[in-house]
């Protein structure tokens, strides 16, 4: 729920801001009195809307919004005020009492603005737990409200210096506090290495369609071995599949045995038998049956031809026709004589 009471004191805390700034510069002796309890009303209302609202369950992110801001605009607007005014005031109380204001002033700020921006990088990295309120800020706003409520005040000399002195230890603790809320910070804000393309090469740019080029150049040639060794053992399978292959067909070969020469007296008879024998030898040859006893397909090299066998039977009859003829001449010869 917006409107509720922990979200009104903190917007009351706000609405104070320029009440407080017109009674510190209000020309009066009692102004810097109700300067100062204006102050402190704003600081209890810092303690009092962060109960209420745990207590009552009546958190908000409106509240949690604005509560932290009308803190810091509080607190750095009332330390503006004190610097000035002991800058101008120096002659009231010692040498460079300005420094002693305006230095710690200077450190408050800056912490509360690097504490801010620290907090909100962690929210959006959703570590914001990591650098909450711890004990030392607590113990740092507590001193810090209580000196700045001095020196707004300071009824006496030695009330400031008081004053000065709670200052200069809400200084170290917001030192301290900040060094700590860093080291928390620090953690989360590690670089992650960075990846090299060098050493990657499938980071680099135009690294995937190199890549998909050479698989698809690796699938093709894939492909195309694979289709050459289709091709050769369908050849190889394939006998005889032309023309040439089947003329160079093995054929059994035939040996016509040829005998000695005989004497006249059987030559005839010889000439007469191995005609039959050597007609039975080329029709063998060139028989279907023996064309179908050819070699095994891939040995076509090793087998013999087939027109050799059939000339050797040629040559066989030949030799026997005139082994006879030269029988027969001697025959005729003797038979002269």
């Amino acid at each position: 729920m917006f409107y509720n009471l922990p979200n009104f004191l903190t917007l009351l805390r706000v609405l104070l801001i320029p009440v407080f700034v017109g009674l510190f510069y209000y020309p009066s002796s009692s102004s810097n009195l109700f300067a100062a309890i204006v102050f402190v009303i704003a600081a209890l209302t810092d303690l009092l809307d962060g109960y209420l609202a745990r207590r009552l369950q009546q958190t908000t992110k409106f509240g949690a919004f604005l509560d932290p801001v009308a803190d810091k605009i509080m607190v750095c607007t009332a330390l503006v005020l004190i610097v000035e005014y002991y800058s101008v005031h120096v002659q009231d109380y010692f040498p460079h009492v300005n420094l002693t204001v305006s230095l710690p002033a200077m450190v408050i700020i800056a912490r509360e603005i690097l504490v801010s921006a620290l907090r909100e990088w962690m929210a959006e990295i959703g570590q914001r737990a990591k650098v909450g309120v711890n004990w030392i800020g607590k113990w740092k706003t507590t001193i810090q409200m209580t000196a700045i409520a001095l020196l707004v005040w300071r009824p006496i000399p030695e009330l400031s210096y008081l004053g000065i002195i709670c200052l200069a230890i809400a200084t170290i603790l917001t030192i301290w506090s900040m060094i700590v809320y860093l080291k928390a910070g620090l953690s989360h804000m590690e670089e992650e290495p960075a990846a090299n393309p060098a050493a990657n090469p499938a980071a680099q740019p135009g690294a995937a369609q190199d890549t998909t080029a050479q698989e698809a150049t690796a699938q093709g040639a894939t492909a195309a071995a694979a289709t050459t060794a289709a091709a050769h053992t369908a050849s190889a399978a394939a006998p005889f599949s032309t023309a040439e292959d089947t003329d160079k067909a093995a054929t059994p070969t035939t040996t016509v045995p040829i005998t000695p020469a005989a004497p006249a007296t059987s030559v005839v008879a010889e000439s007469s038998a191995v005609a039959p024998s050597a007609d039975a030898a080329i029709s063998q040859a060139t028989s279907p049956q023996a064309a179908s006893q050819a070699a095994p397909t891939g040995e076509t090299s090793d087998t013999a031809p087939a027109a050799p066998s059939a000339a050797a039977a040629t040559t066989s009859l030949s030799n026997a026709s005139g082994d006879t003829n030269e029988s027969d001449a001697s025959t005729a010869s003797k038979e002269e004589k």
